[in-house]
Parts: structure tokens; sequence; C-alpha cells
């Protein structure tokens, strides 16, 4: 029985690589023709960007607050996964009757063309490279499958010359010369497509002009002291980036344009270079995103460079009625921002820099919005290319078809990060500190708790604006060995406690008191 088990698997296996073979030839041959067309081609992206526009609110909750910033990464590994067992079934079915393979392969290459098809700013012919994929890889598989199919009806008297061993030999070099080639094609797929894409050498030749109106100089203080206390200034590699591009968007600045149109009485278009030449403001602004669970780390604080939006908009001229402006990036994103919000005095911005350098691409080259005060989902739009004035009751945006809220002002919140949960420090002085923030309203009081007893004020840094987080650190002096138990909550500018309400990121933001545990030694 064991034998012939042995044998039923070992008459399986080459189908099941002819199969994911032939996948990684499609899917290379693909990669290198999109090269030569627009991102929208490119057929591994348009599924995972399908696969995240159909993702409920739940499900992208918890892949982002079980894999945080390596959520794109996992479902890149995903897809993989999914993918090989999809390619290893078309292989064993073509080895059994070539039609039922190559039907299979042909449905799932129909169902990659819609996702490519409906991708944002795609035309008819960024199928060509699927339709080639397809091409290339039927043609794999047809091969693959037929060496695998004579290697087994071959003669086999045991011996390693035997015609079973020699094709088998000639089946497996065929499938590794294959898989070679796929893996070299698909490389060379994604180097052209960076050497043809000109947005990374302009960025990093690009010198940005010098603010009409510059930052304020960062008060002496606004560190908090104590080690382990993230930086005030988050550098620009360490930035949280949650949003829906599977595959960064590399925009050429010299072809980019915003349109700001609606209702409005005046409707026009800015170039890059409208920017370049326009009086900019410099500001510290907290961002923050709606997935951030309590005690999270999806926010960061960064000094941006742009163009007041409410001067954009005073150009425009909104009409009365209008409440909204819709912006979309340049990969089908929107975002729905209260108009009054754009029109105030904050410094809500079409940003070009971003701690003195220009936009890195993965935040949004050449330009993205900037608005304190609002979650990034509603207001934080990357690679904008449109700004739509319009109505809330007319329109709604990505994630708000979804279920979240349509405003999503900012909550306040706080959180520890000295010292970390978990932690095992030493008896006696104990150093806590944090991070609080209420964008565009400001932090005037942290409190922290100990072991349920009663709540002590702890220190504030000093604040650089109501528009920027602001960190707090508090001195336990005769911390005793055991367990002990931390919270933290804040007050906003206004004095307004924040909640203790526990509440889940959907539909308008976590909320809670972050509390830890850790240990005296």
């Amino acid at each position: 029985m064991e034998t012939v088990e042995r044998r039923r698997t070992a008459s399986r296996w080459p189908g099941v690589l002819a199969g994911v073979v032939a996948a990684a030839v499609l899917f290379g041959t693909a990669q290198l023709a999109a090269a030569f067309f627009g991102p929208a081609a490119m057929p591994l992206a348009a599924v995972g960007s399908t696969f995240i526009d159909f993702t409920p609110p739940w499900l992208k909750d918890f892949a982002i607050a079980t894999f945080g910033t390596a959520d794109k990464l996992v479902l890149f590994i995903a897809m993989g996964v999914v993918a090989a067992l999809l390619a290893g079934l078309a292989g064993l079915l073509a080895r059994r009757r070539w039609s039922l393979g190559a039907g299979l392969v042909v449905v799932l290459s129909v169902v990659i063309g819609a996702c490519v098809a409906t991708r944002s700013g795609a035309s008819a012919l960024d199928l060509v490279p699927t339709v080639l994929g397809t091409a290339a890889g039927l043609a794999a598989l047809r091969l693959l499958a037929g060496r695998a199919a004579a290697a087994d009806s071959a003669p086999a008297d045991g011996g390693p010359e035997s015609s079973q061993a020699v094709g088998r030999r000639r089946f497996l070099a065929s499938a590794a010369l294959l898989a070679g080639a796929a893996a070299v094609v698909g490389a060379g797929g994604s180097v052209l497509s960076g050497v043809r894409n000109a947005a990374r050498a302009v960025r990093e030749a690009l010198r940005l002009p010098a603010a009409a109106s510059p930052a304020a100089p960062l008060p002496a203080g606004v560190q908090a002291p104590v080690p382990g206390v993230v930086d005030f200034v988050t550098p620009n590699p360490q930035f949280y980036r949650i949003d829906t591009a599977l595959i960064v968007p590399e925009v050429d600045p010299a072809g980019w344009s915003l349109r700001v149109h609606g209702m409005v009485e005046e409707e026009f278009t800015l170039r890059f270079q409208d920017l370049l030449e326009a009086e900019l403001t410099e500001a510290y602004v907290t961002l923050t995103c709606v997935s951030n669970v309590v005690g999270g780390d999806l926010a960061g604080n960064a000094k941006w460079l742009g163009y007041p939006l409410r001067q954009v908009l005073a150009r425009a001229k909104p009409l009365p009625g209008a409440d909204m402006v819709l912006s979309t990036s340049i990969d089908g994103f929107s975002a729905s921002t209260p108009l009054d919000v754009l029109q105030d005095d904050r410094d809500a911005l079409l940003a070009i820099g971003m701690n003195g350098e220009p936009l890195p691409l993965e935040h949004g080259f050449p330009v993205r919005m900037v608005v304190p005060g609002l979650y990034g989902y509603v207001s934080a739009t990357k690679w904008v290319v449109d700004l739509e004035v319009t109505r809330f009751q007319d329109k709604a945006a990505y994630w708000t078809t979804r279920g979240w809220s349509a405003r999503g002002p900012v909550k306040t919140a706080s959180r520890i990060e000295v010292p970390r949960p978990l932690a095992r420090v030493p008896a006696g002085r104990v150093a806590l500190g944090g991070t609080a923030w209420a964008q565009h309203r400001g932090i005037s009081r942290v409190q922290v708790q100990l072991d349920n007893g009663g709540w002590r004020d702890a220190e504030l840094a000093a604040e650089a604006s109501v528009d920027t987080w602001r960190q707090w650190f508090y001195v336990w002096e005769d911390a005793r060995p055991g367990s002990h138990q931390a919270r933290v909550r804040a007050w906003d500018g206004r004095g307004e406690l924040q909640t203790a309400e526990q509440a889940p990121p959907v539909p308008d933001g976590a909320s809670g008191w972050h509390t830890l545990t850790f240990t005296v030694e």
C-alpha cells in the first residue's frame, strides 16, 4: 500500500512543478511587457490592488493590527502561495487532459485581465502584458506537461540510464531552464520599469525652494528626557505608511497636474512648476492613521513644505452649498475632506517636501495632501491629481463606501512608550514616558496611573504647536519589585478628557486608555 502511495505521489509532482513553472513564466513575461505600458498593466499588482479594494474593514483592521506596515508584504506572500496552489492544480489537470489545464489557466487569466482593466487610469492596451504572459505560460505548460507525460510512459528498467530516468532528467532540465528564464525576465522587467520611469531620478535631482513662511524653530525641550521615547520628528524612513497602493506610483513631476473643479466659480489646473514658484509654507504636523489601535505606532510627526490649500480654494471660489472636497490619487484612491477645514487657518497643505527633502515616493511624491486634525483616510491623499469641490450628500470617498465615517476628526490619544510592555526594569527610580496627540487642539495635561492607584500628573515636554504631538514623562521614585500595571490618559487643549470608552478603529478611530504591564526586579 505504501508503495502504491509513493507511486501516486511520484506521478503527481511533475504536474505540480510544471504548473508552478508555467505560472512563473506567465508572470515573468507579463512583468517584462508591463515595463512598456503603465503601472496598471502589472498583473500581480492589479490583482493585489483589486483584493485591497474589496477587503472588508474588519479584515483590513486585522491585517494592520497584526502585521502593521508589513501588511503589503504579507499580501504578496499570500498571493504567491495562492498562485502556486492554483498553478499546481492547472499542471495536474494538464497532465491528465491538456484542455482542462489550459482552460483553468485561461479562466484565471481572464480574472487577472478584469483586475487590470478596472484599475484607475487603465486602458485596453494595458491588457497586452497579461495576454502575452498567458500565451507564454500556456506554451511552457504544454512543453513541460508533454515531457512529464513522455517520461512516465517511457520504459523503466531501474537503471540510471533507463528511458524513464532520461525522460525525467530532461523534464527537470527544461523546468529549471524555464524557471531561471522566468526569474531573469521578471527581474529585468522590474529594472526596466525603474529605468523608464524618471520619477526617482528627478526626485534625487530636485532642489526644493525656500519657504516663504518657514516653520518656527522647535522650542527647547520638545523631546522627553527619557531614553526610548520616540523622536519628536519622525525620520522619513521610519514614518508609517498605510495606503491602498500595492505598488508605489512613480509619477514624473514634469507630467503631474492637479485639476481643481466641481462646485466652483473658476476651474483650473496646477502644474508642479506652479507649486515650485508659489509662496510655500513650512509646518510641523503630526499625521495619524484611523487604523491605529490604542497604544499603536501608526502616527508620525514631520516638517512639511507645501502650498496652503485654503489659497487653492480661494482661487477656485467654492459655490454656496458646497461642504466637501473630494481628493483623488493617481491610483484611484479618494478622500472626503470637510471644506471648512481646508479653508480655516490651519496648515492644510499641498505638500511637496518632508523633513527638508522632496517627498519620498512611498509618501506621495511629487505632491500629497497634509491636513492637521483629521485621520489620513479623509485627508492625507498621496499622489493627488484631482480636487473636486462637492457635497457630502452627493459624493462618497474610497473608505466611506466601505463603512467608515465621512469626516474623520482625530480623537485624543496617548500612549506609554517607556517602559515597553512586559519589560523588566531595576527597582528604585523608574522613568515612564510617551506621547499624546490631539491634532489642531493640542495637549494640555497627561496623567499616569500605577497599579490602579490614584492618577498622577506627568510632566509635559514643550509644545511645538497644537498640530503636533506632545511628549510626556513621569518618574516613579520608589518602584518596588514585582509585576506592575501602568495606564495613561490625556486632556486636549480645550480641557476635554480623552475618553476611557474602548472602541475599535472602525468606523471613526480607536479609543480607550493605553495600559501595559511591566516587571520591577
